[in-house]
């Protein structure tokens, strides 16, 4: 079954992915390709509703950045797990872009790399599991300590032992 977690918590989709040639429903939340956007994001946003855009991973967010606002979600895709340059692009959105809607893991998200596209800036994740809830919770505890700064803004172990230091 897909599931999607959103901020570590299972959560009913309320965005329909359209497909380039599917039919556009009436009303509610939906996700387009980056194609779709880019010649139908008038009539989209006229809509009223939410609009997200997919990425494929040969697709650089830099082309959306400026409509970033717009937007509720950019999803992001893994083709496959070896494909790493979403990891960047959602880094790119959060930092470089100051986008704060949601970032969406989709197509070969593995759990074993949950815990690291958290950390570059992914607040929702769909991907294939009896306990979705389960399988995140366990994904995201295998670290409890960060060396490095990242998009997540938690605190890193230096920042931490500044914060015991005696003065």
């Amino acid at each position: 079954m897909m599931a999607l977690i959103r901020d570590g918590r299972l959560v009913e989709d309320q965005f329909v992915g359209v497909a380039d040639d599917g039919e556009m429903p009436d009303q509610g939340p939906v996700i387009v390709s980056l194609a779709r956007w880019q010649s139908e994001s008038e009539q989209l946003l006229r809509r009223g509703t939410p609009v997200g855009v997919r990425l494929k991973s040969d697709e650089h967010p830099e082309v959306i950045a400026g409509e970033l606002g717009q937007l509720a979600v950019v999803a992001l895709e893994f083709p496959v797990f070896r494909d790493g340059r979403a990891y960047s692009y959602a880094r790119l959105l959060r930092d470089r872009y100051g986008f704060e809607g949601e970032v969406r893991a989709i197509g070969d998200v593995l759990l074993e790399q949950l815990h690291y596209m958290e950390r570059v800036g992914f607040n929702a994740f769909e991907f294939d599991s009896d306990d979705p809830e389960r399988a995140f919770r366990i994904a995201s505890e295998d670290f409890s300590a960060w060396y490095q700064p990242a998009a997540d803004r938690r605190a890193t172990v230096a920042q931490l032992r500044s914060k015991k230091r005696p003065t």
